[in-house]
């Protein structure tokens, strides 16, 4: 058993011959310890969540994204760790130039990602990296600083009062955990609806390195030298600068990267719940263009043809009922509204503002022929997973599938088995459920996964590829693949629970599918996701 006041091992005693002279009592010394603890855990979680958001939506695959930024700062710390045992006798300078560094790097590392992403990402060869490499730099920095963290703070709570080393851990990590528990709170909740990315990242590098200033320049000054005081004023000062200064600048950089992203005819941007949401173009003659988190998802140059291969074929048998998963935009909707005897058609938009953008944006409600204003047409903000779950069987005679590529996380569910078997459920006898599975080009074995999960959940699909498809940024999970490598077709499964008929027109498309085929694919489920 270690006894409370234990003296340390022989070579290791540091250089102070007693306590630290504190300017307040011990014990408010020590809560003061921990409440930095508190801080610093809770702005660590932050800078962690914020690479893995930004990452996740600039890079695309939230799950790749977030395993390489958990697995490489969680390795950095231990290494940062190791590294500040040797800063350990010069605890209260370490700590405030960890701390100083880490707000600096932490605080600035969104905009930094942002802006190669912005600039760099469409330069295609190697520079089509920068985004990884650099979230893979901060990962690394980030986590050092972090795990150097943690050793100099226990020597720093233990310079107000030995104790044994299970007791200062305990409470240690306790601060820690809670911190981090209010900085991962914080992070979703307040930080990113209220402040967004950019700005909330720099206040929390400023309330990181007043939190690291204020704890060695109030309780440990004595432990300083008078030059090493004055340093870390100059520091924290430069560092509270610099973050200030990207604050006040922070809404013109984003305009100019939003412009270097998307070009210079952005009209409408949005920071929904769910999403970011830009229109370009749209007047003088410009092509509209809609954006969802920064993927291409309207054009206005090939829509046409997109919609039609769409909709079309699945419109060829009962359709007096039509439920349009996705298409918030309106144009799906206005080609089902095409076909005569359609009594109802309920369209399921999980985000509010797109469906908001279809009604009110004057070129996006001119391109979907103002279908919103059409009393067939009925309106569910929600998910389309959720939806279907309520769904009386046989409601439907035509569903149709208008969602983001599979692949990219917030869809997998969307293409799984699981989901499929709800469809089918909320199909008649006679009727036909159509599915964007996205290129087919480029993302075979995607696609034929869309089809082998479709026949899983008990229907007879019909794949066929349209081309025509105009080049631009990337739809599918991977942002920066340039748009060299962008898709040139579509990829559309149309499936029925008996044997769907021969369809006038899509024997050419059918044929030009099954050239691509990938055989042995297995069907994508909710607990194990294929894309």
């Amino acid at each position: 058993m270690i006894e409370p006041h234990a003296p340390a091992r022989p070579g290791t005693q540091p250089p102070w011959a007693g306590p630290a002279r504190l300017p307040v009592r011990p014990g408010t010394g020590r809560f003061l310890v921990l409440a930095g603890v508190f801080v610093c855990a809770a702005c660590g979680l932050v800078y962690e969540l914020e690479l893995v958001a930004l990452a996740s939506y600039l890079i695309g695959d939230s799950v790749t994204q977030a395993s390489v930024v958990l697995s490489v700062m969680v390795f950095a710390m231990g290494i940062g760790s190791l590294a500040a045992k040797r800063l350990r006798w010069h605890a209260a300078a370490g700590f405030g130039a960890v701390e100083a560094a880490l707000a600096l790097i932490g605080g600035c590392s969104a905009m930094a990602l942002y802006a190669v992403f912005a600039w760099t990402g469409s330069w295609g060869g190697l520079w089509a990296q920068g985004p990884r490499c650099l979230l893979v730099a901060f990962s690394l920095a980030i986590g050092l600083l972090i795990g150097a963290e943690v050793p100099l703070l226990m020597e720093l709570i233990q310079r107000i009062r030995r104790q044994d080393a299970g007791g200062a851990v305990a409470d240690l990590f306790a601060a820690d955990y809670v911190g981090a528990l209010v900085g991962g709170l914080a992070f979703p909740f307040l930080l990113l609806p209220f402040l967004g990315q950019l700005t909330g990242t720099l206040l929390t590098g400023t309330v990181n390195v007043v939190a690291g200033g204020c704890l060695v320049l109030g309780l440990f000054r004595r432990d300083l030298t008078r030059r090493g005081r004055w340093l870390l004023v100059i520091t924290n000062l430069t560092v509270l600068g610099l973050l200030a200064s990207a604050a006040v600048l922070v809404d013109d950089f984003e305009r100019a990267a939003r412009h270097a992203v998307y070009g210079k005819d952005v009209r409408v941007a949005l920071q929904t719940d769910v999403q970011e949401v830009v229109l370009t173009g749209g007047d003088h003659g410009r092509p509209l263009d809609l954006f969802l988190d920064g993927r291409l998802r309207v054009s206005g140059r090939d829509e046409r043809r997109y919609h039609e291969a769409l909709v079309h074929p699945a419109m060829d048998g009962p359709h007096a009922r039509v439920l349009v998963l996705g298409g918030g935009d309106g144009l799906a909707a206005r080609d089902v509204l095409r076909h005569r005897g359609v009594r109802r058609v309920d369209i399921v938009e999980l985000d509010a503002a797109v469906v908001q953008l279809g009604r009110h944006d004057s070129a996006l409600a001119a391109l979907n022929d103002h279908v919103y204003g059409d009393p067939r047409v009925h309106v569910t903000t929600g998910d389309a997973f959720d939806l279907l779950r309520r769904v009386h069987p046989g409601t439907y005679d035509v569903v149709v599938a208008d969602l983001p590529d599979p692949g990219i996380t917030a869809s997998t569910k969307l293409y799984s088995q699981e989901f499929y078997g709800l469809a089918r459920r909320a199909l008649t006898e006679r009727g036909r459920l159509v599915v964007h599975a996205g290129p087919v080009s480029s993302r075979r074995r995607v696609f034929w996964t869309v089809v082998s999960t479709l026949r899983a959940a008990g229907l007879h699909p019909v794949p066929y590829r349209v081309g025509g498809r105009a080049s631009g940024f990337a739809a599918g999970p991977d942002r920066t693949a340039g748009t060299s490598r962008s898709p040139r077709d579509w990829g559309f499964v149309l499936a029925a629970r008996g044997a769907v008929p021969a369809e006038r027109g899509l024997e050419s498309d059918e044929r030009a599918a099954e050239r691509t085929w990938v055989p042995g694919l297995p069907a994508s489920t909710l607990v194990h996701p294929r894309y």
